[in-house]
């Protein structure tokens, strides 16, 4: 017989471990060798039933205390410790509770064998929109698949002057429980219904229009209010535009993703937004009232002279309005001085003159540049 392995290896948890890390380490490796979803498998039966052993006497404080002086042999005839057998109460004890994982999202099963409401799955559909209609907020109509109740049936799945009956598999719990005797005991297993596929009612004369399902999908439109301010890969929660419930539970919503088109001029960082604007040399030095856009017009502004390129100034609350807010960030626009290109002999004359007449004390920074470069020589 092969030699047992440490149950505290099994559930893959260390010695010291508490009692919540023990059975969140068991249920998880019991969701995934659990037979049910594993048809076939015979490792993975082997598996789970050396999972749920391990949790059995790992689960109960005598027994751990036990384990961990003895290990294996404290639950050996041999070693006179009364000959323990595995029982599989471990795998009772949270049966229901691992099937509510295995079905939580779509079959809604409780652990007494009833259905409960579950909500509708939430739909998700993404919208393009202009840097402006993002930043101004906008309507927009959109389409989107959507599960609703068929309007022939109104939900029930039967056609016109016929209604459901109650599985007679189930008795209308929508699970059915079978019971199987193993080398650690008894074991009981409850599944989905085969009949009723979970609902607890069977159709024998389908509604033509949704096939029995009592539900059919289609394309609905909407319009939506789209707020000032929204920022690109923001979501939207247009609340009960999802899916209809299957189970008479709270219809899910519609989830916009938002993707926003970059701006020809304006880049966006939160709620400011930067540009970069060339101006003249003239402009630069001499000082000047210049045209700034903005998302509303142009702006004047007046810039000192001696502006020096790369320098940025600020027009504040020119920026994109916060979300559900009255306040708006700003907008920081830096200056490019161009250098003329292209010049004819007369002005290339006019700026050797004019360089001549500045000197080395209009260009400042020039001069401590290369005081720099020679301080550092001597």
């Amino acid at each position: 017989m092969a030699e047992k392995r440490d149950y505290y290896e099994v559930l893959g948890v260390e010695k010291n471990a508490s009692d919540n890390d023990i059975k969140h380490a068991y249920r998880t490796l019991a969701k995934k060798y659990h037979p049910d979803m594993n048809p076939g498998d015979a490792e993975a039966e082997k598996k789970f039933k050396e999972v749920n052993e391990a949790y059995e006497v790992l689960s109960d404080p005598d027994k751990r205390a036990k384990y961990d002086q003895y290990g294996h042999a404290g639950f050996d005839q041999s070693f006179g410790g009364g000959g323990y057998q595995y029982s599989g109460g471990g795998f009772d004890f949270d049966l229901g509770n691992i099937f509510g994982d295995f079905f939580g999202g779509g079959s809604g099963f409780s652990r007494s064998g009833g259905t409960r409401q579950t909500a509708g799955k939430s739909v998700y559909q993404r919208i393009y929109l202009s840097f402006e209609e993002a930043a101004f907020g906008c309507k927009k109509e959109i389409s989107y698949p959507r599960i609703e109740k068929c309007p022939d049936c109104s939900g029930t799945g039967a056609a016109k002057g016929t209604s459901p009956v109650t599985c007679s598999k189930c008795g209308g719990r929508g699970t059915v429980t079978t019971s199987q005797r193993t080398m650690f005991g008894m074991m009981q297993q409850q599944s989905v219904c085969p009949d009723c596929g979970g609902r607890g009612q069977t159709v024998p004369n389908p509604c033509p229009n949704c096939k029995g399902k009592g539900f059919i999908r289609i394309n609905k439109k909407i319009e939506i209010n789209v707020p000032a301010g929204i920022d690109d890969e923001q979501q939207l929660t247009v609340r009960g535009q999802g899916n209809v419930s299957t189970n008479g539970g709270p219809t899910g919503d519609l989830i916009i993703e938002v993707s926003v088109k970059p701006h020809n001029v304006f880049t966006r960082d939160g709620f400011d937004i930067y540009c970069d604007i060339p101006i003249t040399f003239v402009e630069a030095a001499l000082g000047a009232e210049i045209d700034v856009p903005s998302l509303e017009g142009n702006v004047k502004y007046t810039i000192p002279e001696g502006t020096q390129t790369g320098t940025s100034f600020k027009l504040a609350g020119k920026g994109i309005k916060y979300v559900n807010s009255t306040r708006k960030g700003d907008l920081i626009f830096t200056v490019i001085v161009e250098t003329p290109k292209g010049l004819n002999d007369k002005q290339k004359q006019l700026l050797r003159e004019f360089g001549l007449s500045c000197g080395k004390s209009n260009f400042k920074s020039k001069q401590k540049f290369f005081d720099k470069i020679f301080k550092d020589k001597k």
